[in-house]
């Protein structure tokens, strides 16, 4: 899209407010024109936007909206349970499909129920436009019935708030937010739309190509980096134990087939965080896991102890370098390639940093180095980096009680789960906790965008709705919610949509009777003192999955594992939950305790 020259159109702010002035009298005379309520050109906006589904929950602010969505046939509404699984839903349909998801909820609670939702896409860069009702502008700041100043609660967690008060700018409103949503680095956007904006007619002309705004800065093209990327291959070709780290950004940028290149062609290690997973394939050798607090030894080690580490659209976090002075300890050079300029150098010291495209930067390395007569990393010193990354890999840092025959082990639900999909059009979602990690070590994830979870927030009861988008974006897939006893009941009402829009998903619900995740901190943080992280009133999963009209199942022998698994995947129109009693004992590992290096890992039990 392209962006007009800076500048709004003039605001119509000195109207009195909930006043409109009528369309110029040449617009009304233009034969495209028509007089259509703004609810109207809202749903003709999404349809210009070719939006399939929007995810809501009806309220009083919002129906006028609601009857012209009823009153079409190309934008489906899905009504969820609660407004946090609409954006939850929107998020992971987006995650899934590439496209922006879309939400619409009332005013006041509707809009604060969405906020969780809203904060968990905003910190992993998720496309969403989050359209919200608002009381009329002559009751905005009066206190008036469900009203909350949405502009001002959801500002830290948007790329943009919109409160759109004159109906003239619903269309160009509309454009602007799903450009801001989908350009740069992504986000959700909120648009505010008051009740009486929603009623009054406009005379609509159609969606604009293009609008007038004050455009962000665009992130240089690959050409204008031409001599940072060159100093970077530099690097790269002198490097005797290069390393490439990779997050979110190259599955969100669609660059998982240009980083494939770029590595393959340097022969060097990759490493991937938790957002990252699927960027490079898991059963490729030079893969070697996800660092961080619950990564790899092997990932760890190699992050720490490499002399160059090229990090392209990760973000550094703490769960990834645990101690930043710790991580600074080694000398080694570090490249990072981010779109967004305040991502880079936030937490550790960069010595190259390179603002663009992941996708368009890692092209113009792989050009260069084809036609580059620089020396090429020195392969003794990289069959010695080898043979080191060898010597970490032996240590089995994902080690477990793999034969174990009187308890479910949970590392071996997602290993079979794995190893029986392989090659398969599939989907995971997961819910937060020990599950997702497990989920994280074991599940091989060999594409990009088919791993669905919540990294940045960490919120729970994400796994059913995301499922749920997946499902709706991706209906001819297989989709897998990994999920635990504590999250899933953050969201189980949401079974009630799965039926309603025949969304069949399949749940794996490691149940360990225990916020596991929560247990396990404690017992390596807090002596075992387990304050209120045990469950003694679940219910019986089994029954609420077949009262809200699935199947469920419940497996307690290890031996059992296989088949109910493949029991499931034959219910292909149904939704199936099997409940899986795990051994409420076992942690993840390995893990970091807080404060502590990313070398500094506790591999097993005998480590505490």
């Amino acid at each position: 899209m392209q962006i007009s020259p800076a500048g709004h159109p003039p605001a119509a702010a000195a109207l009195p407010a909930g006043t409109f002035l009528p369309p110029p009298a040449s617009l009304c005379e233009t034969p495209e024109a028509q007089a259509l309520t703004g609810s109207e050109v809202l749903v003709r906006c999404l349809q210009a936007e070719d939006v399939a589904y929007v995810w809501g929950y009806p309220g009083g602010a919002v129906l006028h909206v609601y009857d012209a969505l009823h009153r079409q046939r190309t934008v489906q509404h899905v009504l969820v349970r609660h407004e946090q699984s609409a954006v939850h839903a929107a998020d992971g349909y987006a995650r899934a499909t590439g496209k922006v998801g879309v939400v619409l909820v009332t005013s006041g609670p509707g809009l604060t129920n969405a906020v969780t939702g809203i904060a968990t896409a905003y910190m992993d860069s998720i496309p969403l436009v989050v359209i919200s009702g608002q009381v009329s502008t002559e009751a905005i700041g009066q206190d008036a019935f469900q009203e909350c100043d949405t502009v001002g609660i959801t500002r830290p967690i948007v790329k943009h708030s919109f409160l759109v008060k004159d109906p003239r700018e619903i269309a160009r409103t509309l454009k602007k937010a799903f450009h801001i949503a989908r350009s740069g680095r992504p986000g959700p956007v909120v648009v505010d739309f008051p009740i009486d904006v929603s009623r009054t007619e406009v005379a609509y002309t159609g969606y604009p190509d293009t609008v007038p705004m004050r455009a962000p800065s665009q992130p240089p093209e690959a050409d204008d980096q031409r001599e940072q990327i060159r100093q970077a291959l530099t690097l790269l070709m002198a490097a005797e134990r290069p390393c490439v780290f990779a997050g979110g950004g190259v599955v969100m940028g669609n660059a998982a087939r240009e980083l494939r290149t770029l590595v393959d062609l340097l022969g060097c290690p990759v490493t991937t965080t938790l957002m990252g997973l699927g960027a490079y394939p898991a059963s490729d050798p030079k893969f070697l896991g996800m660092p961080g607090m619950h990564g790899t030894w092997e990932a760890n080690n190699a992050m720490q102890h490499c002399d160059v580490l090229l990090a392209i659209g990760a973000r550094f976090d703490d769960r990834v370098i645990g101690n930043v002075a710790h991580f600074a300890r080694s000398q080694r050079k570090i490249i990072h390639v981010d779109i967004d300029p305040s991502s880079i150098a936030k937490r550790v010291k960069v010595d190259l940093p390179i603002v663009g495209d992941v996708g368009q930067v890692l092209t113009a390395l792989v050009a260069l180095l084809g036609e580059s007569v620089l020396r090429r990393p020195d392969p003794r010193e990289m069959a010695a980096w080898w043979r080191s990354i060898a010597t970490w890999r032996a240590r089995d840092s994902l080690r477990y009680d793999r034969y174990n025959t009187d308890v479910i082990k949970p590392q071996r639900v997602i290993e079979t789960l794995c190893e029986m999909t392989r090659g398969d059009d599939v989907y995971i979602t997961s819910d937060v906790g020990q599950h997702q990690m497990w989920t994280a070590q074991y599940f091989g994830f060999d594409a990009p965008r088919r791993w669905i979870n919540s990294g940045g927030f960490g919120t729970m009861g994400v796994g059913i709705p995301y499922a749920i988008g997946v499902k709706m974006g991706r209906p001819d897939s297989e989709v897998f919610c990994i999920t635990g006893d504590g999250s899933v009941q953050m969201s189980t009402k949401e079974l009630s949509t799965c039926l309603q829009y025949d969304a069949p998903i399949q749940i794996v619900l490691l149940n360990n009777r225990y916020l596991g995740m929560v247990r396990q901190q404690q017992l390596i943080g807090y002596d075992g003192r387990y304050s209120h992280s045990y469950l003694d009133a679940l219910p019986d999963f089994v029954k609420l999955a077949e009262a809200y009209g699935h199947v469920g199942m419940r497996v307690e022998r290890p031996a059992d594992v296989g088949p109910a698994l493949r029991e499931a995947r034959g219910h292909r129109d149904r939704t199936v939950l099997i409940d899986f009693r795990i051994d409420p004992t076992e942690n993840v590992f390995p893990t970091v305790k807080d404060g502590q290096g990313m070398t500094e890992m506790l591999l097993g039990s005998e480590d505490l």
